[in-house]
């Protein structure tokens, strides 16, 4: 962890102390080696970012001191519309777009998506926010993407995708297409990834049909989790404009 999330939901002893008996509590122990008077990078969930200091440990229990000043990274460019991918992928994606610090993800269906991936345990609530949260500890962020479950692929491309673009370009990944990435990564903007084989002939023709534009993310094939880290690499949170 290179940050202690907090929540309001945690066991708060007044308005700035807090008392943790968790997976966090070991942390700060046993791999910190944290004691008393130490200071800790801390932040809300949702909120600010700040110092706590370590001003108890006793039972495995540690109570921190904390104030927050300093808000959240900046925000990535790119929101992702991302095909379902297998489930072995999920943990690390998640844990990707967190560390990225993208706004919002869409999962959706596709041609070559296995209906069975959408009964993934991954998939529920409780699964999704754990693995967010490592990418945050990781990152020292405070606010998690917005994961968005989308598992019929025409109704998203029809009646959602435009609205969730608002105004911003849609650039959609095809091996063929005559424009990289890499020329328009400037500009806030929604990109779709395919799954595995990429998006078929009529997924691609809806989507610029609708108003996707392709973009190619060079001659390589690559897997989907190679291919998400590709396009988030090429506009960081923090560079130009942010």
């Amino acid at each position: 962890m290179n940050i202690i999330l907090l929540s309001p939901r945690d066991h708060w002893l007044d308005d700035h102390s807090v008392l943790l008996r968790d997976q966090r509590a070991i942390h700060i122990c046993d791999v910190l080696k944290s004691t008393v008077g130490d200071r800790l990078r801390v932040g809300l969930r949702d909120g600010l970012q700040g110092q706590g200091e370590v001003t108890s440990i006793q039972d495995g229990a540690v109570q921190l001191s904390v104030k927050f000043h300093d808000p959240p990274p900046p925000r990535h460019r790119f929101d992702l519309v991302l095909a379902l991918p297998r489930p072995k992928m999920l943990r690390r994606i998640f844990r990707a777009v967190a560390e990225f610090g993208v706004q919002n993800l869409y999962l959706i269906n596709s041609a070559r998506v296995e209906k069975s991936y959408w009964q993934s345990p991954l998939l529920q609530v409780d699964a999704i926010d754990q693995a967010l949260v490592a990418g945050m500890e990781r990152s020292r962020d405070t606010i998690a993407p917005r994961v968005h479950l989308c598992p019929r692929f025409r109704p998203f491309v029809e009646d959602q995708l435009t609205q969730i673009c608002a105004g911003r370009p849609c650039w959609i990944a095809d091996m063929d297409a005559p424009v990289a990435l890499s020329d328009c990564s400037a500009t806030p903007a929604v990109v779709m990834i395919g799954p595995e084989g990429g998006f078929v002939p009529f997924e691609i023709q809806l989507a610029e049909t609708t108003i996707a534009q392709r973009i190619n993310l060079g001659s390589r094939i690559l897997s989907v989790d190679t291919a998400l880290t590709t396009v988030l690499a090429q506009a960081l949170p923090g560079s130009n404009e942010l």
